[in-house]
């Protein structure tokens, strides 16, 4: 079967949105009276969505909250990024290009990103690609989140598209996984937000640049 949709992840894969997750990071720990970690320490938090993100950062200040504490953290630290969730976070290099090639084709695009669905649909309209996906789906959307593959699936399903002509795009194993545990072929972004290197997770194709992404994918699938 031919290729009929890509799913993407958001944070570290389409979008560079460490500049805007640092400053909500540093301004929420600021208001407690902590110091804001570097930015090279908040990469290493983003991933699992994000309240997981708040949980680490106050770990990191040495904040000894309980549930209740964390749970008023995060909501917290949404109102501060969602302020401002797209007022320094870019599209990496050749992404714009890349799906309006794609869509054009008539591959049918969608995003499966842990980040709240607020957010991430602000900063798809405030880069202007908004209009390319038939699906967007956050973390707090649906009721389990990537890993899981039900968000995947859910994904799948909004865009009428199947496993086996689909593939995902995404930076980390928890892009990876629930593409395996789907049957989708995943190809992972070397320059994205990940713990362990997207060359040693075990990925269908790794590229270093977006613009690799449609030789990427015709290796895999055959368009017709």
């Amino acid at each position: 079967m031919s290729l009929s949709a890509v799913v993407f992840d958001l944070d570290g894969t389409l979008v560079d949105t460490l500049p805007d997750l640092h400053a909500a990071v540093g301004a929420l720990l600021a208001e407690a009276g902590h110091e804001a970690p570097a930015a090279a320490e908040v990469r290493t938090m983003i991933g699992d969505g994000a309240r997981r993100l708040v949980e680490r950062a106050l770990a990191w200040a040495e904040a000894s909250v309980d549930d209740a504490g964390l749970d008023a953290a995060y909501r917290r630290f949404l109102e501060i990024y969602g302020a401002a969730p797209c007022r320094a976070s870019r599209l990496y290099p050749h992404v714009e290009e890349t799906l309006q090639a794609l869509a054009a084709r008539g591959v049918r695009l969608g995003v499966c990103t842990n980040k709240p669905q607020a957010p991430t649909e602000a900063i798809l309209n405030t880069l202007g690609v908004d209009g390319l996906f038939g699906a967007v789906i956050g973390g707090d959307a649906v009721p389990r989140r990537k890993p899981d593959p039900a968000h995947l699936q859910a994904v799948l399903d909004r865009l009428s598209a199947t496993p086996k002509a689909a593939v995902m795009v995404g930076d980390s194993r928890n892009d990876l996984a629930p593409a395996r545990a789907l049957g989708v072929p995943c190809i992972l972004v070397d320059y994205g937000y990940t713990a362990v290197p997207a060359a040693e997770l075990g990925a269908d194709r790794v590229i270093g640049d977006f613009a690799g992404l449609e030789a990427a994918l015709a290796g895999l699938r055959v368009p017709d």
